[in-house]
Order: structure tokens, then sequence, then C-alpha cells
């Protein structure tokens, strides 16, 4: 019998704060991923939704938001990396927190990691479990009101953040960390895992932004990239440390 994923209801909290060590993030302490109800209570993904309240967020001591596509279409080595990226990441003990999807690269992630015994947490929308999306063996599923919610606690909730190539949605999420470590507002590592050269537009016009100043010589310094899943722990605990002080060459 397949265990269903706890299931958990949250809305979005503001951030704020400066946690350290594998990166950082602004969060606030006292989340329920870092409580005691951290552990698996069996719930079906189709369960009545309990009344949203703020909850304060901080990282779990170990753990990365992985920003992934649900494309069942594109080449089958993104769904590859994205498989060995949570094997990697579950041997090394890391928690993935990711979007909640079964399919795609979403899905290949979450069942490498499940696959060697790692910790998994999706936060998905509830018209997204409405349709059935939602991967049926996290170890903890939690349910939001929105797309925003999802984004926001997907990244408070972790110490780093970690983007394997995707469409619209993981281009968007990945510039939006970005922009908030820029800010001062986001400080862990931001990693690319740069498979089949997926990213090399983007990191070209990033590059052009800097060399038109539209960004500052050291904002490059914010993410890293590899070529690799085997790469990322290594990019991880090797990102030059930032600071909310640099904020002050946000605005060039």
């Amino acid at each position: 019998m397949t265990r269903s994923p706890a299931i958990n209801h949250s809305q979005s909290v503001l951030p704020g704060g400066n946690p350290p060590a594998l990166g950082q993030v602004a969060g606030e302490a006292g989340s329920v991923l870092d409580s005691g109800e951290r552990g698996c209570h069996e719930s079906s993904m189709g369960a009545t939704a309990s009344s949203a309240t703020a909850t304060p967020e901080r990282p779990l001591d170990r753990s990365v938001c992985v920003y992934c596509a649900s494309s069942r279409t594109a080449h089958p080595e993104y769904r590859e990396a994205a498989f060995r990226l949570g094997e990697v990441l579950a041997d090394h003990g890391i928690t993935v927190i990711y979007g909640g999807g079964a399919k795609g690269s979403m899905g290949a992630l979450a069942d490498g990691a499940l696959g060697k015994g790692g910790r998994v947490v999706g936060i998905l929308p509830r018209f997204m479990a409405d349709l059935e999306w939602g991967h049926p063996g996290l170890t903890e599923l939690r349910l939001v009101e929105d797309m925003r919610t999802r984004k926001h606690l997907m990244l408070t909730g972790a110490q780093a953040a970690i983007a394997l190539p995707g469409g619209c949605g993981t281009l968007e999420e990945l510039l939006e960390a970005i922009t908030l470590k820029r800010l001062g507002l986001f400080l862990g590592p931001i990693v690319l895992v740069n498979t089949r050269g997926y990213f090399r537009p983007l990191l070209e016009a990033l590059t052009r932004a800097v060399e038109e100043r539209f960004m500052d010589d050291r904002h490059p310094l914010m993410w890293q990239v590899v070529a690799a899943a085997e790469e990322v722990p290594d990019a991880l605990e090797r990102a030059p440390a930032w600071s909310a002080e640099f904020r002050s060459f946000a605005a060039i």
C-alpha cells in the first residue's frame, strides 16, 4: 500500500532574519517543517482543507529548494539529471523542498531522493491537488492557496536554491531568487544545473545586463553553474558568502 504524504495547510509570511550555514534565507523560527509535526502523518491527498493561518518559517537544518519542470515531453536527459540530483541530495542528507508535482523532472527529482531514503517536502497549490497533479509518496505535502504562496514557502523553507532546466515558471522562480539575493532578502547559494547547456542563453543575458550596467560586476557571484548533479553539493559548500549589506550596491 502506497503511503500518502502528510498534508499541511499554510499561508505566506513576509521574509525577515538571516539564518546561516549551507546558505542563508530570510525566515523566522517556528516552521512546522522543523517542529514536532515533522513526522509523516497518514492522510489522503484529497483531505478536507483546514483553516489556514500564517505560520513563521525557518529553514530545515540541511535543506534546498529545487526549481524544475513538469514536462514529460522534454529530452529524457533532463529527467535523468533530476532523478540523479534527488539521489545525490539524499545521499548527502539534504532535504528536498520542491513544487510537489509527480510528473516530468519534478517527479523524477522526488523519486530519486525517495529511492535513497531521502526526505522530500512538496508545496502544492490546492487547484493542482484537485487536478491530482501531486506526488502521492512524499514525506510531506503542504497545500497552499496560490502560486505566490507556494513559491514563497519553497524558498523561505530552504537554505539554498537549485535550478534545473524548465519553462517559464522555473525561470521566473529562479530570477526571483536572484533578485531577492541582490536585495539582501535571500542570502543562500543559488546553483544552476546546466544540463544540455540549457542555461547558456540566460547566463549570456545576465552577462549582458552586467555589461550594460543594469547589474553590478559583483552580482554574478550570486549564482554558481555546474554541469552535473554530482557537482551540486560542492557548489553549495563553496558558494561565496553573501550578506544583506551587499544591498548597498543593489542599485547601481
